[in-house]
């Protein structure tokens, strides 16, 4: 086989250094080959032999004459014969003793010669006119000539009006279906294979380079996913004690966590077939298609078994049944759900094939499809850790050219609640800052930028800000690092800007604790440091203004999760309103009376309230570090911790470790949301 391979690369490269002028014309291959038919001509014989017919059997049907110099042609008696054809073209043939006249010399030599074809023709408007016209111009000739007449078809006219639309409809039509076969359809890219199954198999031939090895962070995850791929190696491990492989597995966690990626490390590990496929790929606009895929997928994988198949978002198809309030709209993707149903866990049995779903939407999934025997285990990816951002910086920092100040512990520390898609972000920005300033390497500085361009959006230093309003900014972003820096469970200060970026007037980024629980006290001084933007703008001009959008969007999805999510209100009590099936989506109805519905918006305002005025408090005492450190801002546009230090001194509470949190603020329009990653979980308000 060696020996083969050699031979072969050698005439390929005999093949590619010598030039053979002929090669285009045969359309050979490498080795001379016969060309491969192509659809294609078809269209192009139909088209020459359609234009041939219709061109086949026209030759030179003479000159065109008018009736003035026809008519001098019968009185001269020139005229050997006249042929009318089809009632509308009068053919005129011309004696050949006459043709030698003058009159006659721009005719051409074949005809005068022959005579087979007529000289001239004469198109007929009326009949029995021309018949009149031709008998009184021959009055007074010894012989005059008669109109003969003689009805023609053409038959190349005819048969390529009988055959040419019709043809044409069937081409197209067959160019239609195969395009769309090709996009809708299956193996073949044919119309009848738009039933077979779209998913794409690795295997030996075609492996994934990905393994686990490339795949940071996600420690649990990988314990569980290395277990299956064992078994799909070693299964008499397993089956010598009675154990049975799970069925399926769902990787569940937010978007960007690497559950795909970890799917891809599956491929590249297990060495065994595996088929990838999107759930939207079984959706199709005809009906019973979805069905029909999700057969043929598991049919082909039975036939490579033991194998690995791979729904991404499978959520797509796996929706709780009956909860669409369009009942008919929905009937293909119930059915297409069912046939997946039945095929992981129905009457036949389903050995040898492992299922591999993904998604972030658990809680819309169909109960029948989570439960034992089909998914058996549900492995959440979660967003990392410090320790894992670490290990995920090492992977995507490998092939950038780093500066030696760039530490990952640092950039590490810089981003939490980043998944691993931001944090891939983060370094693929950073280099293009790096690329866009000239610089040689990517430093420490270009990371920074390019995690508050991720963060906050693209600095807009040319926007147009009116002095009074960049005062009030300048102010507003005081009262909250002010607030943050004073108080104990408030998340302090790293950096305040007051340069446009993104849709908002100013942007600060705080250094929060990672905690997994949160008490009232720091729920509590979370809202008063939110609140510090409006309460300086009340203690310093004595008004207020619509820069506080998000911050009051924030503190009252804050306020109404902490009194009836988490049971932090005395009046309302230990009772939490919170549906983790996510079912109350459907339903038009609150889960508890007006009356408590009062109650918890009384509840609300008045957290809120005393949030905003321990805000007022702090700041009034506080007053002088305020305006000086507004003042600072307006002078620098961007202030940093050392600044606050030299303020108000250093915080007695602070860590050694902290990290980085940003929060976008300010809106000169009331109508404009600006939503914080803070605000996309009401369970995880840290």
């Amino acid at each position: 086989m060696a020996e083969e391979n050699n031979n072969t690369t050698e005439n390929k490269e005999e093949n590619k250094g010598s030039k053979n002028p002929f090669s285009n014309l045969t359309g050979g291959g490498k080795n001379g080959d016969k060309p491969k038919f192509n659809f294609y001509w078809i269209y192009g014989i139909l088209a020459v032999v359609l234009f041939g017919i219709q061109f086949l059997g026209m030759g030179d049907d003479g000159k065109q004459t008018d009736w003035r110099e026809f008519k001098t042609m019968l009185e001269d008696g020139d005229v050997a014969k006249i042929i009318l054809v089809n009632k509308e073209t009068a053919e005129i043939f011309i004696k050949t003793e006459n043709l030698t006249k003058d009159k006659y010399k721009d005719l051409s030599k074949g005809n005068s010669i022959t005579g087979k074809t007529p000289q001239y023709y004469f198109n007929v408007g009326s009949v029995d006119k021309f018949y009149e016209d031709v008998e009184s111009a021959q009055k007074g000739l010894n012989q005059p000539v008669y109109v003969e007449t003689e009805i023609r078809h053409n038959w190349g006219g005819e048969v390529l009006n009988w055959i040419l639309f019709p043809a044409l409809l069937i081409g197209i039509w067959f160019l239609f279906m195969r395009m769309m076969s090709k996009g809708g359809g299956g193996a073949g890219g044919q119309l009848f294979n738009i039933g077979k199954s779209k998913a794409q198999m690795y295997d030996k031939k075609t492996s994934v380079n990905i393994t686990f090895k490339d795949v940071a962070g996600l420690a649990e995850a990988k314990v569980e996913i290395k277990e299956i791929v064992d078994f799909l190696k070693t299964p008499e491990k397993y089956t010598k004690l009675g154990g049975k492989i799970p069925r399926g597995v769902l990787l569940v966690g937010p978007p960007g966590t690497g559950k795909t990626l970890l799917a891809k490390s599956v491929a590249g590990e297990a060495h065994v077939p595996f088929y990838s496929i999107s759930g939207s790929d079984f959706v199709e606009m005809f009906v019973g298609v979805g069905a029909s895929r999700v057969r043929d997928l598991f049919k082909q994988a039975k036939e490579k078994s033991p194998s690995i198949i791979f729904i991404d978002e499978i959520d797509a198809i796996g929706r709780a049944r009956g909860k669409n309030a369009m009942s008919g709209a929905n009937d293909e993707r119930e059915n297409t759900l069912n046939q997946l149903l039945t095929e992981m866990d129905g009457f036949t049995p389903n050995s040898g094939v492992i299922i591999l779903a993904a998604t972030n939407r658990a809680d819309i999934l169909d109960k029948a499809l989570m439960r034992a025997g089909r998914f058996d285990r549900q492995i959440y990816v979660e967003l990392p850790d410090l320790e894992e951002r670490k290990e995920i910086f090492a992977v995507h920092m490998k092939p950038l050219t780093l500066d030696k100040e760039v530490k990952v512990d640092f950039l590490a520390r810089q981003t939490p609640g980043f998944s691993g898609a931001d944090i891939a972000n983060v370094c693929n920005e950073s280099a293009l800052i790096a690329a866009r300033t000239t610089h040689e390497t990517i430093t420490k500085q270009d990371f920074m930028d390019a995690i508050d361009r991720i963060i906050g959006g693209l600095e807009k230093k040319n926007k147009i800000i009116t002095p009074g309003e960049k005062r009030v900014v300048a102010f507003h972003e005081a009262g909250h690092a002010t607030i943050s820096w004073l108080l104990e469970h408030a998340h302090p200060l790293v950096k305040v800007t007051i340069v446009p970026r993104g849709r908002s007037l100013g942007a600060a980024w705080y250094l929060p604790e990672e905690r997994q629980i949160t008490t009232y006290e720091q729920l509590f001084d979370e809202m008063v440091a939110a609140l510090g933007g409006r309460a300086s703008e009340m203690v310093i001009f004595g008004k207020i203004s619509t820069g506080a959008l998000n911050d009051l969007e924030k503190v009252t999805k804050q306020a109404y999760a902490m009194v009836s999510y988490y049971g932090l209100s005395k009046k309302v009590g230990n009772i939490s309103y919170y549906d983790s099936s996510g079912q109350s989506e459907y339903s038009f109805n609150k889960p508890f009376s007006e009356k408590t519905s009062e109650l918890i918006d009384k509840e609300v305002s008045e957290m809120i309230e005393s949030a905003y005025a321990k805000a007022i408090e702090v700041l009034s005492e506080n007053r002088a570090g305020l305006e000086k450190l507004a003042t600072k801002l307006l002078e620098k546009e961007v202030i940093f911790k050392e600044d606050l230090e030299e303020i108000f001194g250093k915080r007695p509470w602070d860590k050694e470790e902290i990290v980085q949190e940003v929060k976008v603020t300010e809106v000169p329009e009331p109508d404009i949301v600006i939503l914080d990653s803070e605000d996309k979980n009401p369970l995880n308000p840290s």
